[in-house]
């Protein structure tokens, strides 16, 4: 007789708290040691199916590279939560709601 297997649900909440540390990950990365950092990310998810959809805004260091920033972050959310869940991110889109002054060089 062949195993009955459930069905396992991952809560959006785990979803988010993953892409927030993927984040933070790719931020701390840019910042320069000893300066002051932006306000915390703010992650939103949605699971539409079998997929992830994730929303992140987010302050970034002024100057930098924005484009490539928002790239790493894109890059490190969909790689952790496929990592970690098994779960494709469909979508990431990044929001820069502030520079923060005294960014990388």
């Amino acid at each position: 007789m062949p195993e009955r297997r459930g069905r396992l649900r991952v809560a959006d909440r785990v979803y988010a708290r993953i892409a927030d540390r993927a984040t933070r990950e790719v931020l701390s990365e840019a910042w320069p040691a000893g300066r002051a950092k932006g306000a915390p990310p703010h992650v939103s998810v949605t699971v539409p199916g079998s997929t992830v959809k994730v929303r992140v805004a987010l302050e970034l260091p002024f100057p930098s590279d924005i484009a490539a920033l928002a790239g790493a972050v894109r890059q490190r959310i969909r790689e952790r939560v496929a990592g970690l869940t098994g779960v494709r991110v469909s979508e990431v889109v990044v929001v820069v709601e502030k520079l923060v002054t005294g960014g990388a060089s």
